[in-house]
């Protein structure tokens, strides 16, 4: 990770009715490109932090790889104009994999901009299996330590963070970027490469719900995703299809449970479209 992720600009601010001279930390956004055996498969704009963790986790995340063993070599070059993270598949894994363009240069870590096929969109993943239940207070200590981890949060106001807690809520990794599907990827990525199951845990986000996260989890195998903001409905339906928890507006030690409420100890018995 870069020591610091942002530069500070000068802004003059209107508060109780004067203007007045500051500064404010902004966070970086760099083209990152993601080369899989010399072939660019995205180009996305991203915070240049934890880059290893981004390219693991989302070449995970998006099946190009099944484990961090299915890559032989991963170099990271700086060029004029941003950042390229070279994967190279071993030869087993590189013999099934189609290289796919998505054109993807422009939004921050949109993870279905400009792809090639409308298929591509709803990709059909199993659903995640795994006995987790968690105490609702588990949800709370996570997203309380999520906040105290946000270091480039708290200086820019401007990049969304994502972080993976176990059972009880003990926050394990947080990662941040301007866009919050980038954070997500780098948190599968660190886990990957740490050999940390995310069945095991809950991922905790920063960000309304879109059914690209959920996607993801679902490819890290994470029973429960809870967010500070609400979800779309596709979220919803693809959460309920995947065996995936979802909490949603999460507010101290109050949140919604949208799906799969079992997997929150203490809601047996309640009469809910969420069960």
């Amino acid at each position: 990770m870069l020591e610091d992720p942002f530069e500070t600009r000068r802004s003059i601010s209107f508060r109780k009715g004067a203007f007045h001279l500051e500064h404010r930390a902004v966070p970086q956004e760099t083209a990152i490109a993601i080369t899989v055996n010399g072939t660019t498969h995205a180009v996305m704009m991203a915070t240049p932090a934890d880059l290893r963790d981004f390219a693991f986790g989302l070449i995970l995340n998006e099946g190009i790889a099944k484990t961090p063993a299915d890559v032989a070599d991963l170099s990271i070059v700086r060029l004029e104009n941003g950042i390229d993270c070279r994967i190279w598949l071993t030869p087993e894994r590189a013999a099934g994999y189609v290289a796919r363009r998505r054109q993807m240069t422009g939004p921050v870590g949109c993870g279905l901009c400009g792809v090639d096929s409308l298929a591509l969109a709803s990709p059909d993943l199993p659903p995640v299996e795994a006995m987790l239940a968690v105490h609702p207070q588990a949800i709370r200590r996570a997203f309380d330590s999520l906040q105290l981890e946000q270091q480039l949060g708290r200086r820019t106001r401007a990049v969304h963070a994502a972080g993976f807690a176990d059972a009880d809520g003990t926050l394990v990794v947080v990662r941040e970027d301007v866009g919050r599907h980038n954070a997500l990827d780098k948190v599968a990525g660190s886990l990957a490469l740490n050999g940390r199951p995310a069945n095991e845990g809950l991922i905790v986000v920063t960000s309304r719900v879109s059914v690209e996260l959920i996607q993801k989890a679902a490819r890290m195998g994470s029973p429960l995703l809870a967010a500070v903001s609400a979800p779309t409905d596709l979220a919803i339906r693809t959460a309920t299809a995947l065996g995936i928890c979802l909490v949603a507006v999460v507010r101290g030690d109050e949140f919604e449970i949208l799906t799969h409420a079992h997997r929150i100890v203490g809601t047996a018995g309640i009469d809910s479209d969420a069960a």
